[in-house]
Protein backbone atom coordinates (compact mmCIF):
# COMPACT_ATOMS: atom_id res chain seq x y z
CA UNK A 1 0.00 0.00 0.00
CA UNK A 2 1.59 3.20 -1.07
CA UNK A 3 2.40 5.25 1.95
CA UNK A 4 0.32 8.32 0.83
CA UNK A 5 -2.85 6.73 0.96
CA UNK A 6 -2.00 5.86 4.84
CA UNK A 7 -3.51 7.28 7.78
CA UNK A 8 -1.07 8.36 11.13
CA UNK A 9 -2.26 9.21 14.14
CA UNK A 10 -1.23 12.95 15.73
CA UNK A 11 -0.82 11.68 19.28
CA UNK A 12 1.53 8.59 18.84
CA UNK A 13 2.72 8.94 15.04
CA UNK A 14 1.88 5.61 14.61
CA UNK A 15 1.27 4.68 10.73
CA UNK A 16 -2.46 2.88 10.38
CA UNK A 17 -2.61 0.21 8.25
CA UNK A 18 -6.63 0.94 7.77
CA UNK A 19 -7.08 4.16 5.16
CA UNK A 20 -10.04 4.58 6.68
CA UNK A 21 -9.64 3.95 10.10
CA UNK A 22 -11.38 6.40 12.51
CA UNK A 23 -9.50 6.31 15.20
CA UNK A 24 -6.32 4.77 16.33
CA UNK A 25 -5.76 1.17 17.79
CA UNK A 26 -2.64 1.84 19.21
CA UNK A 27 -3.68 4.68 21.30
CA UNK A 28 -7.46 5.70 21.10
CA UNK A 29 -6.85 8.98 19.79
CA UNK A 30 -9.43 10.38 17.02
CA UNK A 31 -6.81 13.21 15.92
CA UNK A 32 -5.71 11.20 12.59
CA UNK A 33 -4.83 12.53 9.48
CA UNK A 34 -3.28 11.46 5.69
CA UNK A 35 -1.46 14.65 5.85
CA UNK A 36 2.51 13.25 7.47
CA UNK A 37 5.77 12.87 6.34
CA UNK A 38 8.95 10.56 6.83
CA UNK A 39 8.48 6.87 7.84
CA UNK A 40 10.45 4.55 9.84
CA UNK A 41 9.47 1.17 11.34
CA UNK A 42 10.89 0.13 15.06
CA UNK A 43 11.79 -3.35 15.52
CA UNK A 44 13.34 -2.76 19.24
CA UNK A 45 12.47 0.34 20.61
CA UNK A 46 14.15 -0.22 24.23
CA UNK A 47 17.45 -0.41 22.03
CA UNK A 48 16.71 2.64 19.33
CA UNK A 49 17.97 5.66 20.21
CA UNK A 50 15.72 7.26 17.56
CA UNK A 51 12.84 5.33 19.44
CA UNK A 52 14.08 7.19 22.25
CA UNK A 53 14.20 10.79 20.86
CA UNK A 54 10.78 10.07 19.59
CA UNK A 55 9.26 8.77 23.01
CA UNK A 56 8.50 5.16 21.18
CA UNK A 57 7.65 2.31 23.57
CA UNK A 58 5.87 -0.17 21.05
CA UNK A 59 7.35 -1.61 17.80
CA UNK A 60 5.88 -0.62 14.80
CA UNK A 61 5.48 1.41 11.47
CA UNK A 62 5.21 5.33 12.20
CA UNK A 63 5.38 8.46 10.52
CA UNK A 64 8.40 11.37 11.61
CA UNK A 65 6.06 14.55 10.87
CA UNK A 66 2.74 14.73 11.10
CA UNK A 67 0.68 17.87 10.37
Amino acid sequence: MPAKKRLACRDCLRVLNDKKAETCPSCGSASITDDWSGYIVIIHPQQSDVAKIMGINEPGQYALKVR
